[in-house]
């Protein structure tokens, strides 16, 4: 046999016993690194969030505390980085100006339902953490324009924000069906629902879920209708600069604690009932078993502490925007998995 042949036969055995080793978890995982803003966050002692100002989704309340669906993601974040929901700082940004005030650290997160896109990871250098509301964009029009489907706008003049991939789709959506429109783009969102409700366009369109509460805010709203049709998909995600995998990696499984409580049912109100269960997953899931704590160097029971002070991701949901609100969204693709929804955790192990 010649020295090659040994020296490859070695290097083989070397691979394999290193992916046996590797998968029965004998070897020592590569530690994520903890990059530029998660240092920033630690020596700071809050997590800066950018959010949007849409009632539901994210606005603060009559005492001045915000609320809504993505504040409740930053507050789990503070749970998990500080054990402490209160540990965050939210501040309003239009779509135009995020982005440029994420890429200049203005933001240690954007929860302003961001949708994910390849131009966005690419050529702006953002990470994305798990989608947390699947949305497409829609179309609101005034019942008396009397059209039931966006391909019936031949020729419509059509409100559309600026700093949004709404005006992209649109212009899509209007080639695709061989028609004209006549785009008229505003930038301040105020103004943007003000030109509609003054007949300055025919139709509005956004992401559906922010026209089903625009609808919500016209003088009549039953005067309006939005159509079924949707002309984008539209992932809404926590946005984070890259170079900080820890970070990232908080993010990921800070959402995903929310829905995989809810798959095993587990909410606030029964959270200390499951902490006597014999079930392996859920006792390292709550730490209860202190392994988890152990490889994700966090609080053990920071799974415990998110869930028993927001919920599950249902119960985020339906608090805020959920069929008993003022917004009265159906779940949806926003339903977990088994339940023939979008949302899937990865296992807890």
């Amino acid at each position: 046999m010649t020295l090659f042949h040994t020296l490859t036969r070695r290097a083989r055995r070397v691979a394999t016993i290193g992916a046996v080793a590797l998968a029965a978890g004998i070897l020592p995982p590569a530690p994520a690194h903890a990059g530029a803003t998660l240092d920033a966050i630690t020596a700071r002692g809050v997590i800066k969030v950018g959010v949007g100002s849409q009632p539901g989704f994210f606005a603060p309340d009559s005492n001045g505390r915000w609320q809504g669906f993505f504040v409740d993601f930053g507050r789990a974040l503070a749970i998990a980085v500080f054990n402490d929901p209160d540990k965050v700082e939210f501040t309003a940004s239009s779509p135009q100006q995020r982005l440029s005030a994420l890429q200049a650290g203005e933001f240690d997160i954007l929860l302003s339902g961001v949708t994910e896109t390849i131009t966005r990871a690419f050529k702006l250098g953002f990470h994305f953490g798990p989608v947390v509301f699947y949305d497409g964009q829609g179309l609101l029009v005034p019942k008396a324009l009397g059209v039931t489907k966006g391909s019936q706008l031949n020729g419509a003049t059509v409100c559309v924000q600026t700093g949004t991939t709404g005006e992209l789709n649109i212009a899509d959506f209007f080639r695709q069906q061989k028609h004209t429109f006549k785009p008229v783009v505003i930038e301040d969102t105020a103004e943007f629902l003000k030109a509609f409700a003054a007949g300055r366009c025919d139709a509005l369109t956004q992401d559906s879920s922010d026209l089903a509460i625009k609808r919500t805010q016209l003088p009549k709203p039953d005067d309006y209708v939005v159509l079924p049709e949707r002309l984008s998909k539209e992932p809404l995600a926590p946005a984070i600069r890259s170079g900080d995998d820890r970070w990232l990696e908080i993010v990921n499984w800070t959402v995903y604690a929310t829905i995989q409580a809810e798959e095993f049912g587990i909410t606030k109100a029964n959270i200390d009932s499951f902490l006597t269960s014999t079930d392996p997953n859920i006792r390292r899931f709550l730490g209860v078993d202190p392994g988890l704590g152990e490889a994700t160097q966090l609080d053990p029971k920071f799974v415990y502490t998110i869930i028993k002070t927001l919920g599950n991701y249902g119960e985020i949901f339906e608090r805020n925007v959920g069929k008993t609100t003022k917004v009265g969204f159906e779940r949806g693709y926003n339903q977990i998995w088994t339940k023939g929804g979008l949302l899937y955790s990865p296992p807890f192990r």
